[in-house]
């Protein structure tokens, strides 16, 4: 059975620190391509800053992303999930959360940040791979 940390295996984890401007983990998101990131503060997570955090908390706001230090836009109610967790755990946790975005933990440090993107490209392996049996099964290649 698969797990959360076979999800994010392989893959460098990314943060910015709490005392960064919205400006400067802009640009780093930029940079990697994501649009949420983890922050944290000597190794500990504080929060995870989303572009949706930059719409309505920084823009909608009229605060300067210059000026701004993240962690005072960052969200930080969050739901966390276990790298031992199933993907189908994991899923359910950002239903009841309505939040796209895990932060991934191993007790208390963290280990990784799981997205729905990456929920979904495991649930479309999982069906491709049930559907390619089923096909060999009936046309009796198996």
């Amino acid at each position: 059975m698969s797990r959360v940390k076979d999800l994010i295996q392989n893959r460098v984890m990314c943060a910015v620190e709490e005392g960064q401007t919205v400006a400067e983990v802009l640009r780093h998101m930029a940079e990697i391509n994501v649009g949420a990131i983890m922050v944290l503060r000597d190794g500990e997570l504080r929060g995870v800053f989303s572009e949706r955090d930059l719409m309505v908390r920084v823009v909608l706001a009229g605060l300067d992303p210059s000026a701004t230090p993240v962690e005072q836009v960052m969200s930080t109610n969050l739901a966390t999930v276990t790298e031992e967790a199933t993907p189908d755990e994991a899923m359910e946790r950002m239903r009841g959360h309505c939040c796209r975005h895990l932060p991934v933990v191993r007790g208390a440090q963290v280990v990784g940040f799981l997205s729905m993107r990456d929920l979904m490209n495991y649930q479309l392996e999982r069906q491709t791979e049930e559907l390619h049996q089923m096909t060999a099964y009936i046309h009796g290649t198996v």
